[in-house]
């Protein structure tokens, strides 16, 4: 058994080699060492937040709303064309990947969904 190897999914040491493939006995993952470098890329790939159009969005980026949203619990509304300046990213369980402070509203979180790269 190799001891340098530790399960990608669940980082047990316990992983043991058939064939081409490395196997956890903890949580099954197989995984092949020479495309796993390839599957990180895509993982991280996979995880950066988009805006409606499909460009990355990143901290500090200024975008416009592309639709009319309602504020939950007020009867306020971010109207559609509205440029939002300084998001930061978040991970938000509800969807809500966007943290911003809107001018006449305050601070609020976002769907990416509903906005553009400015």
């Amino acid at each position: 058994m190799d001891s340098d190897v530790t399960c990608p999914e669940c980082s047990s040491e316990h992983a043991y080699h058939d064939g081409s493939l490395w196997i956890c006995p903890e949580c099954g993952h197989e995984w092949n060492p020479e495309t796993a470098g390839a599957a990180a890329a895509d993982a991280s790939q996979e995880q950066s937040v988009r805006d409606a159009n499909g460009n990355v969005l990143a901290d500090g980026d200024s975008v416009t709303v592309i639709k009319d949203l309602k504020v939950k619990g007020s009867s306020l509304v971010v109207k559609g064309g509205t440029k939002v300046k300084g998001i930061r990213l978040v991970d938000g369980a509800d969807g809500h990947n966007i943290a911003c402070k809107i001018d006449g509203i305050g601070a609020m979180n976002l769907k990416s969904e509903f906005v553009k790269k400015a």
